[in-house]
């Protein structure tokens, strides 16, 4: 046995308890931080090869691991863009330099250019559904994603195109001898429509019953008669059992005309009254009128499928982003990074990216986040055995040097 050995054994011991001790305090530190996996030290022995008659005594190293794997409670907030995974996966976020990690860390808050940001700093990533659009997923790898701005999900002005409509028209009404208009109708009613650049423009309908089961229907705006472009005004309804007060198969189903717009140009327009119908009830007219004005965003709400809709002031909902979520074959793997965050390296495999709640992900619940999944009470009972152990080490350091004193005092 060599007294140097022992007194290596002993530095290589406080060396792993000071390890320990360094996991532990991280944890403690990192007790409150958002989406923090806790991370620990094990030990493994290191023994050198000893012969028959003597022992030399080894020394042992250590491996941190992180328990990214391990949920964490969800503590709930006011905020619709806390974000938290419930269940496999991590959202994708970029840093400033154009670098994607993964993070379970989702409390994330729109900056001075609209961006979706964490407290890190890092960007959540995901992909484009404007205008109906459908997620355009790359499943190994970052492509396609872009980072979530609620800025640009301010509605734009858009024309009206179409009108689609549910109405009765009563039967009861006094046949009229000249067509629909302000002087001379059945029933009336308005529609609001929008130009090219967003501004109303209403829409005076009037509907005069020319004969028994025959409607006459105009279109005025501002007091002018919108001159149809389709073949007929004149709508004719089935009465018999088998109709059952539909439109006839032959008659006119729609409307259509361009209204005069912003600039002198014209917007065509369709009024949809394929389903309108001649029952014995009074007069009902209800339409669904495409085309918007322009609006800002008022608030953002996200679904559990991570879709990210913005509540425009107007009252309208616009559907602008998918989050997406991404993992990887071995979680606990990755490599921990500076902000809360992982990479991916060869011990934790390939990311594998997708949409929340497909493919073995899990949901995203909003207004709420994942607590650090360290437990206090634990932590500070391995301090305990941290220090324990780091001063027992030390005492096998010491009389290791106290026996080598006496070897050389031998000499005296």
């Amino acid at each position: 046995m060599s007294l140097y050995g022992v007194m290596r054994t002993g530095v290589s011991g406080m060396n792993a308890q000071s390890n320990k001790l360094s996991t532990v305090s991280d944890n403690i530190a990192n007790v409150n931080t958002v989406g923090y996996k806790r991370a620990s030290t094990e030990f493994s022995s290191l023994i050198l090869k000893s012969g028959s008659g003597n022992y030399d005594s080894g020394a042992v190293e250590t491996t941190v691991r992180y328990a990214i794997t391990d949920r964490g409670n969800l503590q709930f907030t006011t905020s619709a863009t806390d974000l938290a995974v419930q269940g496999n996966g991590f959202f994708v976020v970029r840093d400033a330099n154009g670098n994607n990690f993964l993070t379970r860390a989702g409390s994330f808050v729109p900056d001075s250019t609209g961006n979706l940001v964490n407290t890190a700093g890092f960007q959540l990533m995901g992909y484009n559904i404007q205008n109906g659009a459908a997620p355009n997923v790359a499943a190994n790898g970052f492509g396609n994603l872009q980072v979530i701005n609620v800025n640009q999900m301010a509605l734009q002005a858009s024309a009206s195109t179409k009108a689609t409509v549910a109405a009765n028209l009563a039967p009861s009404a006094t046949n009229l001898t000249a067509p629909a208009g302000p002087a001379n109708y059945t029933s009336k009613t308005s529609m609001v429509t929008y130009d090219n650049i967003g501004n109303a423009v209403t829409l005076d309908v009037y509907m005069a019953q020319t004969a028994t089961d025959t409607w006459d229907i105009q279109v005025y705006q501002g007091g002018s008669l919108l001159a149809p472009t389709g073949p007929s005004t004149t709508f004719t309804f089935d009465t018999t059992a088998a109709g059952k007060g539909a439109l006839a198969a032959a008659s006119t189903k729609s409307l259509s005309f361009n209204v005069p717009s912003a600039g002198g140009s014209t917007y065509p327009f369709t009024i949809d009254l394929s389903a309108m119908t001649q029952v014995a009830s009074s007069f009902d007219f209800k339409a669904t009128v495409d085309g918007n004005a322009p609006s800002a965003v008022d608030k953002v709400s996200i679904d559990s499928k991570g879709v990210v809709t913005a509540v425009l002031k107007n009252g309208t909902q616009l559907p602008s982003f998918q989050v997406a979520l991404a993992t990887v074959p071995s979680p606990d793997h990755l490599t921990p990074e500076v902000g809360n965050v992982y990479s991916p390296n060869l011990d934790s495999g390939n990311v594998q990216v997708g949409l929340a709640g497909q493919g073995g992900l899990g949901t995203i619940q909003s207004g709420a986040l994942e607590d650090s999944n360290v437990d206090l009470a634990n932590e500070l009972t391995s301090m305990i055995e941290a220090q324990r152990g780091f001063t027992a080490n030390s005492k096998s350091f010491q009389t290791g040097a106290d026996l080598l004193d006496v070897v050389v005092n031998l000499k005296r």
